[in-house]
């Protein structure tokens, strides 16, 4: 089958659903849509896609799309599916849900030749709305190779994870960083609050910078994790980065005693950032 006769679904049109649906709309092979509520679907019925009465109808799509709210609605889903669909169905979770469910829906459906994948998502609903999300894709190198150019109409990166369960690992590691660096922003801005400083200002600053050296993600280029070799590409920019870290973090919390703010987080991070990086502590010079 070509990619342009690959018929798609999509279920879930909430506020992520509704703009990677909209993606679809205009796909050649055509795009069938549901959501419990009815009125989810009409700007998308208007835009040109087929609204459907019930799952059933959606079965008959060839790639379908499910954004729901738990483990639980997407077992549901996935079951009334897979009574419709053929052979050769993908059926592709981009809920963020438990590890072991995409791996259990994938294992119970193989006999029956449908595909399950699990596809989270990460960027948002700006991102969705603007094509740009990136997906991690959990699945076989034949359903892969068959969502990859759907999935490329609302995603600027398709990233194939590795077997089913492999895409929901890749999300969890990645909300893990989000979630940890806000807790530690929150930790930046409780001291730059009692120090007496214009957190407003502070965030401004975060924002531009991070946009500038790209944050966290920018020290993870490696392939692997643990000690590095000293004649490792990467091993005298990351021992700089440790020495301007251990000097920094030391000056942050000498800042935090001196105005009476904990910082359990960087106590954390000046403890474990150089084996994080993969450096030795005793060999870093700080600046």
């Amino acid at each position: 089958m070509a990619d342009n006769d690959v018929k798609l679904g999509y279920i879930g049109l909430g506020n992520m659903g509704a703009p990677m649906a909209q993606q679809w709309v205009g796909w050649p092979g055509g795009l069938t849509v549901y959501d419990v509520r009815p009125e989810a679907m009409e700007p998308l019925v208007t835009a040109g896609a087929r609204g459907a009465v019930n799952l059933a109808e959606v079965a008959a799509a060839d790639v379908i799309s499910v954004t729901v709210l738990n483990d639980e609605q997407v077992r549901e889903v996935v079951a009334e599916l897979a009574v419709h669909a053929r052979p050769g169905t993908v059926i592709a979770i981009h809920s963020t849900i438990a590890e072991e469910t995409a791996p259990e829906l994938a294992k119970d459906l193989a006999a029956r030749q449908i595909h399950v994948v699990d596809a989270p998502i990460s960027g948002g609903a700006a991102g969705a709305s603007k094509g740009e999300l990136a997906v991690m894709v959990g699945s076989t190198p034949e359903a892969y190779a068959l969502v990859k150019k759907p999935f490329a109409q609302w995603a600027g990166l398709v990233v194939h994870a590795g077997e089913a369960g492999a895409g929901t690992r890749m999300k969890l590691a990645r909300n893990m960083l989000t979630f940890t660096s806000y807790a530690a922003a929150c930790e930046a801005q409780r001291l730059a609050y009692e120090c007496g400083l214009d957190i407003g200002a502070l965030g401004r600053v975060v924002r531009h910078t991070d946009a500038i050296t790209g944050g966290p993600g920018a020290i993870m280029v490696r392939d692997s994790v643990g000690p590095m070799e000293p004649d490792d590409f990467f091993y005298q920019p990351f021992l700089h980065t440790w020495g301007l870290g251990e000097k920094d973090l030391k000056l942050a919390l000498a800042l935090g005693k001196s105005n009476s703010v904990e910082l359990p987080l960087a106590e954390v991070a000046l403890k474990n950032l150089a084996a994080g990086l993969g450096v030795s502590h005793s060999e870093a010079q700080t600046p």
